[in-house]
């Protein structure tokens, strides 16, 4: 557990900053050994991954119009499990893998705050820990925020996918919106090894219009959200509204960290990242909190359904 001096919160200042912007960066959030002891976990379940019963699920990150999404059953149950989904570009014209395992995979997920002990001793708090993951939800105004799912995204050099434009609450969505990311860099995020990107602001404009389901085709699908589409708190939510066409455009914020740093993002904000073309990969951490509270809906037809007891309550102190 981290010591009284670093189990912080947001400052002020920050707290503005996110208000304004839908995102912030803190440097230097976890210490270097927790980063190294992280990046041990990962690379120790890469290697326990058995290529020869696995099923090959690529991840999709929707394609160009943002529609074509994973949604196999390896996915959909993933909920309270460790699994491996690969990069497109990771296989070779026979439909076999053309890179090593460690060197294919795009995304661990999603339940590594349940069943990985270092990563599940974030949400607590490890020493030198700053901005301790109960203390911020607080400061953004959760009153029983969860974490919902976890994973490990291996931005793997050469063939690591563009993500296009997206708002995590499309995919994590509760009525009224409620998601907050919590992004760590585990290696250095750069320009060249395909970094995050933020449209400054776009959380309080940017609606969101649909979310993704269980069902259709392919196992999920996009469909049209019915529901609310900004936070309960959003003062600008009337405005927003009336800026529905904007969201195309507006100038992307390049947002490079250093390993050990932590990006908190707003689940209406429009991100993206770029493709690695580098030689040089790009890991990371994520895991995603939504409220609990009264009067908040997370529904059956979110593609991500609760484990058994329900979503992981972050660390509150007494």
């Amino acid at each position: 557990m981290a010591s009284p001096e670093t189990q912080t919160g947001l400052t002020p200042e920050q707290l503005a900053f996110f208000h304004t912007n839908g995102y912030l960066i803190i440097p230097s959030a976890l210490p270097p050994s927790t980063v190294t002891n992280l990046l041990n976990e990962t690379h120790s379940l890469l290697s326990s991954l058995d290529i020869s019963s696995h099923p090959l699920t690529k991840f999709s990150t929707g394609g160009d119009d943002g529609t074509d999404h994973v949604g196999d059953d390896y996915f959909l149950s993933s909920g309270d499990k460790i699994r491996f989904f690969f990069e497109e570009d990771a296989f070779g014209p026979d439909g076999k893998l053309a890179k090593p395992k460690h060197l294919a995979v795009n995304k661990i997920g999603h339940f590594l705050h349940g069943l990985s002990p270092p990563f599940a001793e974030l949400l607590k708090g490890v020493l030198g820990q700053r901005a301790l993951p109960g203390r911020v939800a607080r400061c953004l105004g959760f009153r029983d925020p969860r974490c919902l799912q976890s994973m490990v995204i291996c931005k793997q050099p050469e063939i690591g996918g563009a993500v296009p434009p997206h708002q995590d609450s499309t995919f994590l969505y509760t009525d009224p919106p409620s998601a907050v990311g919590f992004w760590y860099a585990l290696e250095d995020a750069t320009r060249e090894n395909g970094c995050l990107s933020f449209l400054p602001g776009s959380h309080l404009w940017s609606p969101i219009r649909q979310r993704l389901v269980r069902g259709g085709r392919t196992g999920t699908e996009m469909v049209e959200n019915e529901g609310a589409r900004f936070p309960r708190d959003t003062e600008e939510m009337k405005y927003g509204e009336e800026q529905e066409g904007r969201d195309g455009g507006g100038e992307y914020v390049m947002g490079e960290v250093k390993a050990g740093d932590l990006v908190l993002i707003h689940g209406n904000l429009l991100h993206k990242s770029e493709r690695n073309l580098s030689k040089k990969g790009r890991i990371i951490y994520t895991f995603h909190v939504i409220e609990q509270g009264e009067g908040f809906v997370y529904d059956e037809r979110n593609w991500l359904q609760p484990p058994e007891g329900g979503f992981t309550r972050l660390y509150k102190e007494e």
